[in-house]
Parts: C-alpha cells; sequence; structure tokens
C-alpha cells in the first residue's frame, strides 16, 4: 500500500463515518443499508489482523511511510501473511472452515474409538452395583450382549461429537483471533491464558447445543437396557416420550462438564506447549521437524487431558444418570449420588480423557501439516512490551 492510497483510504473512511452520523442524527435518515459482502469483507479484514497470525509482528502488508515508519506513530498490526506453501491464509474464512474440519476429525473418530471405555464408565456411574469396576463392567457387558455390546452407542457418539468438535475447534480459532484484535497485542500476549479460556468457553457454549441432542440419545442407549438399540430407534421414541425438550435435557450440565473441560483442555494445552519447547525441547520449534513438532502436540495433549478429567467428571456423572432418570432434575441426581458417587468411574476416565485429549490434539495438528494450514509458534513477546519492561 503507498502513501497515497493509504490517506485516500482514510479520506473515505472519514467521510463515511461523517455521513453516518449525519444519518443517525436527523430524523427520517437513520434506514441504512450496508451491503452484506462489504460489512463481512470487512470484518474479515479485521480478523487477519491479529496477534496469533504470526504471533506479534509486523505485517508485511503494513501502511509505512518511506522512511520506514508506521503511518500512525507506534501502532503495528499482527498480522499473517500466506506463506509461500501455505493453502490458505490466516484468519480466512477457509481456514476457519479448515480447522471445523480437523475438529470434526479428530473428536468424531477419538470420541467413537473409545466407544467401549465409554459405555463401561456410563455404566458404573448409573449402575455402580453391577458394574464394579472398569474390569467387572466389560466382563459384563461381553457376558451380556457378545463382543458387538461393546460397540452400543457408536452412532450417536459419531455424529454428536463430529458437530461438536466442528465449532469447538473452529470456532475457538474464531473467538480467539476476534478477542485478540479487540484487545490488542499487549494485553493478548500478558493475559494469553486468560483469553484461551475465553475463547474457548465461548466455542464450547456452542458447541454443547450441538452435542445435546446425540449425546442424550447415547446415554439412553447405554443405560437403558431395552430402551433402543440404534439411534434411529431412540431419536423418534425420545421425542416421543419427551418431546423437544427431551433432547436438550441434560444441556445445562453438559454445559456444566464440558465447558470446563474445554477451558482446561484449551489453555492447558497452549501453555504447555510453550513451556515444552521453553525448558523440555532441546531446540526452537522452528529447527524441530512436523514430526517432532507432533510428538510435542501428542505429549501436551495428554498432560492437558489428565487435568481435563478431572475437573469435569462430577458433571458427567450427573449427565450420565439425569439422561437415564426422566423427570429428575440436576439437583434431584447431585442428591441422589452423594459427593463419593459423583467421583465414580473417574480412573477409567482419566484413561479415556487423556488419551482422547492426546489423541485429538494429534489429529488436529496433523491435519494442519496435511492441508498445509498456517501453524503459528508459540506467542512471544511484542518489541513494544520488551521496551516498556527494559528486555533486550
Amino acid at each position: 500500500m503507498t502513501e497515497g492510497s493509504g490517506v485516500a483510504t482514510l479520506q473515505q473512511t472519514l467521510a463515511i463515518s461523517e455521513y453516518l452520523f449525519y444519518s443517525l442524527s436527523t430524523p427520517g435518515r437513520g434506514n441504512i443499508i450496508v451491503p452484506e459482502d462489504k460489512m463481512w469483507s470487512s470484518m474479515m479484514e479485521t480478523v487477519k489482523k491479529n496477534p496469533f497470525g504470526s504471533p506479534f509482528i509486523t505485517a508485511d502488508c503494513q501502511a509505512q511511510r518511506e522512511d520506514g515508519q508506521a503511518l500512525v506513530k507506534g501502532r503495528y498490526i499482527a498480522a499473517a501473511n500466506t506463506a509461500e506453501n501455505d493453502s490458505c491464509e490466516f484468519g480466512s474464512n477457509k481456514y476457519f472452515m479448515l480447522c471445523g474440519l480437523g475438529g470434526i476429525l479428530s473428536c468424531g473418530l477419538t470420541h467413537t474409538m473409545v466407544t467401549p471405555l465409554d459405555l463401561v464408565k456410563c455404566r458404573i456411574q448409573v449402575d455402580p452395583a453391577k458394574y464394579k469396576s472398569v474390569f467387572n463392567g466389560f466382563k459384563v457387558t461381553v457376558k451380556e450382549g457378545g463382543v458387538r455390546a461393546l460397540g452400543t452407542g457408536w452412532a450417536p457418539t459419531f455424529f454428536g461429537y463430529s458437530m461438536q468438535g466442528m465449532f469447538k475447534f473452529g470456532l475457538y480459532e474464531v473467538f480467539k483471533v476476534y478477542y485478540s484484535q479487540l484487545i490488542g497485542d499487549e494485553l493478548s500476549y500478558e493475559y494469553r491464558t486468560t483469553l484461551y479460556l475465553v475463547s474457548s468457553a465461548s466455542a464450547e457454549f456452542f458447541a454443547d447445543i450441538a452435542l445435546a441432542p446425540m449425546e442424550a440419545a447415547k446415554v439412553r442407549i447405554q443405560t437403558m437396557p431395552g430402551y433402543a438399540k440404534t439411534l434411529r430407534e431412540a431419536l423418534p421414541k425420545m421425542h416421543a416420550d419427551e418431546g423437544l425438550g427431551g433432547f436438550y435435557k441434560g444441556l445445562v450440565p453438559l454445559w456444566l462438564r464440558q465447558i470446563p473441560y474445554t477451558m482446561m483442555k484449551f489453555a492447558c494445552f497452549e501453555r504447555t506447549v510453550e513451556l515444552l519447547y521453553k525448558h523440555v525441547v532441546p531446540k526452537p520449534r522452528a529447527d524441530c521437524t512436523k514430526g517432532e513438532q507432533l510428538v510435542v502436540t501428542f505429549a501436551a495433549g495428554y498432560i492437558a487431558g489428565v487435568f481435563c478429567a478431572v475437573v469435569s467428571h462430577p458433571a458427567d456423572s450427573v449427565v450420565s444418570k439425569l439422561n437415564q432418570e426422566k423427570g429428575a432434575t440436576a439437583g434431584d441426581v447431585v442428591r441422589k449420588l452423594g459427593f463419593a458417587g459423583l467421583w465414580k468411574g473417574l480412573a477409567p476416565r482419566i484413561v479415556m480423557i487423556g488419551t482422547l485429549t492426546a489423541a485429538q490434539w494429534f489429529i488436529y495438528d496433523a491435519v494442519k501439516v496435511w492441508l498445509r494450514m498456517p501453524r503459528p509458534p508459540p506467542p512471544e513477546m511484542p518489541e513494544s512490551l520488551k521496551k516498556k519492561y527494559g528486555i533486550a
């Protein structure tokens, strides 16, 4: 961008602002229609200028004067240009859609793979007298229904967590970019853990709305013998028995389980990756091969998964029991289970969630590598903060 075009753009912006102010403050002139394509294009341009594209560096497209200074003194835009081998630009529609695809694959496949363990975990939670332990749960399940019984509930698991993964990972990237743009480079770095927590919580809020109907069907199929054998059989029966409300009966407990889980999953993972490269990996990330980077991703994912399992387990027990009992509320379930009952099945869930989370991050990162998507390194302190704190 040249100096002349930058000034022209600034003049156009001021003219539009003046017109909007005049239109909104004058009776009868408040009906302004902004073309949708123009509004979306402007928003996407704003999204691209964020501190997570190529962390905290000045973009090549930054408007500068001939002497090399930014047009606005002291202001530098952190943004990502499309690298030569990248298939898309960071912050573009295509980037976010591919992140959603990565979420579908990472969550849908991994949750479906651990369906047998999830089945036993749910049955321990709702009927601990019959299913006394993980091994006993597997033994009883196989004895009653054969090996095929271990796959009970795979369909709602696959479809439900595929939809959840799309929103969880896709919207996390959207919210992280959007919130970081709102608060700027310095605050994005200094409060990056908070940024990860808020972004992941925002994404999971919507992801659980997509997951709730399938989660309700899954729990009924797995823990209510004779209720239904397939998803096609369960959905119409749920609607006939409880109406649409039955599909979202467990939504609030699901939020209570999944939002803390996801906040821990993303924030712990992001900070663990940062610490591993800083203190454990013997060479800079830029010098690591993609295979070595994926090993770090898996390790950080497993560490995050252990913490995820612990913080979300009580709510997971409530969700399992709530979907099994008609007419019960979350409070009723908590009183019935008691403190000890809320922690039943924690051991298998730690194994399941630890492995699950590690595999999800590995698949998600591998999809980015496979699709040649931008993979920014851990954030670094902006130059402005280094000067502010006197760091060379």
